[in-house]
């Protein structure tokens, strides 16, 4: 037998000491964004000196069983309305996608914000092959995207990511944090099919040969002054894509998308 103490396993054995589910349960609920496990244990670790039993126990709280607990808490959840959700950007307590119809009367002002089909395609081109650059999108597409680039680079789900090491040095875009966010994944290989359609071959731009006295390389797309789409929009819900067409009578696209509901499409 170790002649050091014996560690207690759980803590909420103790008299008086909450189970750590129900102090991780309140933190998320508390919480107006998503918290990673990194700051719950910050959390816990700043409560320690509280003269609750509960803060002490649990100041020392190491991540597998954080974990454990969020795996507890999860189950728990099961046939509430509320679920535990995991995202990039850390854990959230979300009402589930089927009180979607209910829950949007509280917000008229913000209606949930759809992106039309020429968009939700340009989007879906950046997740599967980024970085990419404009002129790659469009030969793709075959159609100019200048306007619903400018919407995707409105809304933060698209971002300038560098440039590319070809003549013109065109710049490079990838998706967003809030990309991940806004459609309930924790990083890109959850996209569907992913790795499937990362290695269908794809239409490239031709490289022009550009003079190396040539002017200014690409510059940024100017920002727009109309506020980002709501980033409260359900994450697991289907996409509603709008019937609109692409009409443009230059062959590019307008800006004036409707707007995003959902889920990353399959």
């Amino acid at each position: 037998m170790s002649d050091s103490e014996p560690e207690v396993a759980d803590p909420a054995a103790e008299a008086g000491v909450r189970p750590l589910k129900e102090i991780v349960e309140a933190i998320l609920f508390a919480s107006q964004k998503p918290t990673s496990t990194k700051e719950i244990i910050g959390i816990l670790k700043g409560a320690g000196d509280s003269p609750d039993p509960s803060a002490a126990a649990y100041a020392k709280t190491k991540e597998q069983a954080l974990r454990e607990a969020l795996s507890e808490l999860a189950l728990d959840c099961e046939g509430r309305t509320y679920e535990v959700r995991e995202s990039a950007a850390g854990w959230q307590l979300v009402t589930r996608p089927d009180y979607a119809p209910w829950l949007r009367q509280l917000f008229p002002e913000n209606r949930s914000a759809r992106l039309s089909a020429p968009a939700l395609e340009t989007l879906a081109i950046i997740a599967y092959r980024q970085p990419i650059t404009r002129a790659d999108i469009e030969a793709v597409r075959g159609v100019a995207v200048d306007g619903v680039m400018q919407t995707l680079l409105d809304r933060a789900l698209v971002k300038i990511s560098g440039r590319a090491e070809v003549p013109g040095r065109p710049l490079l875009y990838e998706t967003t944090q809030f990309f991940m966010e806004h459609f309930g994944i924790k990083h890109l290989d959850e996209l569907p099919n992913a790795d499937e359609l990362r290695r269908v071959e794809l239409p490239k731009a031709e490289v022009p040969e550009v003079p190396s006295d040539a002017g200014t390389p690409e510059l940024p797309l100017e920002p727009s002054s109309e506020p980002n789409a709501d980033a409260s929009a359900e994450p697991n819900a289907e996409p509603a894509i709008s019937a609109e067409a692409e009409d443009s009578s230059s062959g590019g696209e307008s800006s004036d998308d409707p707007e995003i509901t959902g889920s990353v499409p399959s």
